[in-house]
C-alpha cells in the first residue's frame, strides 16, 4: 500500500470513472438493434447488457497487457502522465455522448494515453509501431470485416426466409437477437473493460507497484468489469437512438446478422490483443446489415457524420492528454486538482445541456434526431 500515493489513488478513480463513461457511451453497441426492433424492452436490454458486461471482464486479459505494456513505454509513464490521458478520454466521450455521435472509446482512451505520454516522456515514450499494429490497423480493418459480414448474413437471411410467414419470421429473429445482442455485451465486456484494466495495471506498474509486464491483479479485473457494467446499466439513450433508428431502418433479420457478424470480430480480436473499437465495428455491421436488404434506406449524412468523428477521435483527446499532462507535470498535485477541478467544470455543463432534450429508455425509439438547445432562439441539430 505505500505505493498507492495521492496521485495514484486519483488516477484510479478516473480510469474507473472512465469505464463507467464507456458503459453508457457503449451501451448502443450491443443494444441498439434490438431495442430498435423491438427484440427486448429498453430497460431489459441495458440490464442484460450490463450483467454480461461484468462477466464478459473476466474471460480475457490480452488487450490489458496490449494497454499496460504495448502502446506507451511503461518505464516512462507516470501516474501523472496517465491521469492527463484519462481526462481528454473522459470530457471527448461526454461531448459525443451529448451530440449522439457513436464514436470510438477506446480511440479516446487511446488518444488521450498517446498525447500525454508524448509531452510529458517525448515521443520515444510512445511505440508508434505497436499504435499502427494494434490500434490504426484495426480500426481500418474491422468495420469493412464486420459489414461485409452482416452484408452477406442479411442478404442470406432474406433469400432463405423469402417464402415464410413474415410475422413467423420477424418472430423468429426476435428471439435470435436476444441471443446475438447477449454475446455482443458479453464481447464488450470482454474488450473494453480490458482497456481500464490495462490503464490501472500501468499505473501501479508507473508506480512500483508492480513489476513491468504484470497482468491486471484480481481486484482490478474486479472493479473494471463492475465500472463498466453500472455504465451500461443507465443505458446511453442518446447513441443508442443513433445506431438504432439513424442509420438505416433496422428489421429484426438485420439486427440479428449485424450482432452476430460484431460479436465475431470482437471476440476474435480480444483474444489476439487487438484493441479494436467496439463501436466502429457494431456501426459497421448495421450499415452492413442495411445495405444487405433490398430497398432498406441507409441515412448516409448520419453515417458520414460518424466517420468524421472517428477520425478525429484520436487527435482530439490526445490534444487534451497533451494539454493536461503539461500542466500536470509541471504542477505536481496542484496541477493534477486544477485539472480534475476544470474537467469536473466542462463535465457538469455538458450533463446539465443534456438535460435540455433529453433522451431515455421512453422516447428513444421515437426520432432519428436529437437536438441540443442553447439559447431559446438557438438550435443545433445532431444525429443522436
Amino acid at each position: 500500500m505505500d505505493h498507492i500515493t495521492f496521485l495514484v489513488a486519483v488516477v484510479i478513480v478516473t480510469a474507473l470513472a472512465f469505464d463507467f463513461t464507456n458503459g453508457f457511451h457503449d451501451t448502443a453497441n450491443a443494444m441498439a438493434t434490438s431495442i430498435a426492433t423491438g427484440a427486448l424492452r429498453p430497460r431489459t436490454a441495458v440490464l442484460i447488457s450490463g450483467v454480461l458486461n461484468v462477466v464478459g471482464a473476466f474471460l480475457s486479459t490480452e488487450v490489458a497487457k496490449t494497454i499496460s505494456g504495448g502502446i506507451v513505454d511503461d518505464t516512462l509513464v507516470t501516474p501523472g502522465m496517465i491521469f492527463a490521458g484519462l481526462v481528454g478520454a473522459i470530457l471527448w466521450n461526454l461531448a459525443t455522448w451529448l451530440l449522439g455521435l457513436p464514436s470510438s472509446s477506446s480511440h479516446a482512451l487511446f488518444g488521450g494515453l498517446i498525447g500525454a505520454v508524448w509531452v510529458g516522456a517525448g515521443e520515444h515514450g510512445v511505440h508508434f509501431d505497436k499504435v499502427v499494429e494494434k490500434v490504426l490497423i484495426p480500426a481500418v480493418a474491422s468495420p469493412l470485416i464486420a459489414g461485409v459480414a452482416a452484408l452477406i448474413a442479411t442478404y442470406l437471411a432474406y433469400r432463405i426466409t423469402a417464402r415464410a410467414r413474415q410475422k413467423t419470421v420477424t418472430k423468429g429473429f426476435r428471439l435470435g437477437q436476444i441471443a446475438s445482442a447477449s454475446l455482443v455485451s458479453l464481447a464488450h465486456g470482454t474488450n473494453d473493460a480490458q482497456k481500464t484494466m490495462g490503464v490501472i495495471t500501468l499505473t501501479l506498474i508507473s508506480a512500483g507497484a508492480l513489476g513491468h509486464d504484470a497482468g491486471p491483479p484480481l481486484w482490478v479485473i474486479a472493479s473494471a468489469g463492475l465500472a463498466i457494467g453500472l455504465g451500461t446499466y443507465l443505458g446511453g439513450w442518446r447513441i443508442i437512438r443513433t445506431m438504432g433508428k439513424g442509420l438505416t431502418d433496422i428489421q429484426s433479420p438485420q439486427g440479428f446478422a449485424a450482432e452476430a457478424a460484431s460479436t465475431t470480430v470482437i471476440l476474435t480480436s480480444a483474444h489476439l490483443g487487438f484493441a479494436l473499437s467496439t463501436t466502429q465495428v457494431c456501426s459497421g455491421g448495421i450499415l452492413g446489415a442495411g445495405l444487405g436488404r433490398r430497398l432498406a434506406e441507409v441515412r448516409w449524412g448520419t453515417a458520414g457524420r460518424m466517420v468524421v468523428a472517428w477520425l478525429v477521435t484520436l487527435p482530439a483527446a490526445a490534444l487534451v492528454g497533451g494539454l493536461s499532462a503539461s500542466v500536470v507535470t509541471h504542477g505536481g498535485n496542484f496541477g493534477t486538482v486544477v485539472i480534475a477541478l476544470l474537467a469536473l467544470a466542462v463535465a457538469t455543463f455538458i450533463v446539465v445541456m443534456s438535460r435540455r432534450n433529453p433522451v431515455h429508455a421512453s422516447n428513444v425509439n421515437e426520432t432519428h434526431e436529437v437536438s441540443v438547445r442553447g439559447a431559446a432562439s438557438t438550435q443545433v441539430s445532431t444525429a443522436a
